[in-house]
């Protein structure tokens, strides 16, 4: 879903969203679709692993460029804003998957989702709109390098690559962890929920601060705050009640940065080159989205079945990446702690 970022990034700045948005909504319902009628591994890898994301990424990245030429002031609030959506689905498609799957079956819950997102996509398409017209350049490989120049932009994307190996790390093992320690599967289903539905307040509110008091200001503050909830949380608890004060408040934390790091890019960029560089940085993070998981199952594998390693590695690796940040705003004010970045 991340890596095509720079090309699509590029189509979006020479051609506006509208095209990207029409085919990546065919391509998103259409692999759904054809998941719900997949019965081999190869249909499934071919339809919910190909077909679906790339759709699913041609609707990502158009969506996200064209709200950061709409606002300036209020750009990480509108971010935020645009960014909890995906925290609300995140809540309500869980729960409704589990629902018809439990009633109607796997095939019907796929059809479900992808006739809800059908009517959204429908709607985006009607509405979605860059406040710029297109400006079409030739295509340059030099184009998608030429930014990780700008010292600035290069902290944030090398911030953002480290801070994604263990960001995604808890919603994948939360629930595994928590029964690990105890609770219940019927309990533990709900973990995802609750950090999703605390995520909208976490993606919606440091937007809302970072535009008055500075947004890597906010970004860093929210970054170790991510960072010592996994080590001092995470990583000690037992029992229901820690499980769940870590969902709710990792899912604020965490929030924060799907919806500043966006609110970063654009503002060290100029509003003509917003696609080409949200698409780099997103494509770099892609490989650690691509890896991190791999590398804390084969650190929950090697302690048989314990989730330390794991904890702190996430942790570190977050604790790398909030640093990063300290210099990403170092090489833009230096460390005037007063100075609104």
């Amino acid at each position: 879903m991340f890596a095509g970022g720079p090309f699509w990034g590029k189509v979006y700045d020479n051609h506006g969203p509208r095209y990207l948005l029409l085919v990546g909504s065919f391509l998103h319902v259409f692999g759904l679709m054809m998941a719900s009628l997949s019965s081999k591994y190869y249909q499934f890898i071919l339809s919910q692993g190909i077909c679906s994301p790339i759709g699913a990424s041609l609707i990502f990245y158009p969506a996200l460029s064209s709200t950061g030429t709409w606002f300036f002031k209020r750009r990480a609030l509108a971010f935020g804003i645009m960014a909890a959506g995906s925290s609300l689905g995140g809540v309500i498609l869980p729960i409704m998957v589990n629902q018809i799957i439990a009633r109607s079956g796997f095939p019907w819950a796929m059809r479900g989702v992808a006739f809800l997102l059908l009517g959204l996509l429908i709607y985006a398409n009607l509405t979605v709109r860059s406040r710029l017209p297109p400006s079409p350049k030739p295509w340059s490989f030099m184009e998608f390098v030429y930014p990780f120049r700008d010292p600035p932009y290069f902290f944030v994307v090398f911030a953002s690559f480290l801070f994604f190996f263990g960001m995604f790390l808890p919603f994948t093992f939360i629930i595994l962890s928590a029964e690990h320690d105890g609770m219940s599967r019927r309990l533990a289903d709900y973990l995802i929920p609750i950090l999703n539905a605390v995520s909208i307040f976490g993606r919606t509110i440091p937007g809302y601060i970072a535009d008055k008091t500075g947004r890597f200001n906010i970004m860093i503050v929210t970054s170790f705050l991510s960072t010592i909830l996994v080590l001092a949380l995470w990583l000690p608890a037992r029992g229901n009640v820690p499980y769940i004060l870590f969902a709710a408040f990792y899912g604020f934390s965490s929030g924060a940065f799907v919806s500043l790091a966006p609110a970063l890019v654009a503002q060290i960029s100029d509003i003509r080159e917003i696609g080409i560089r949200t698409g780099g940085m997103f494509a770099v993070i892609s490989i650690a989205a691509l890896v991190g998981n791999p590398i804390g199952g084969a650190l929950v594998s090697d302690q048989q079945g314990a989730y330390s390693h794991l904890q702190v590695f996430c942790g570190v690796m977050m604790l790398g990446g909030s640093m990063v940040f300290v210099a990403s705003r170092w090489s833009l004010a230096g460390f005037k702690l007063k100075v609104r970045v």
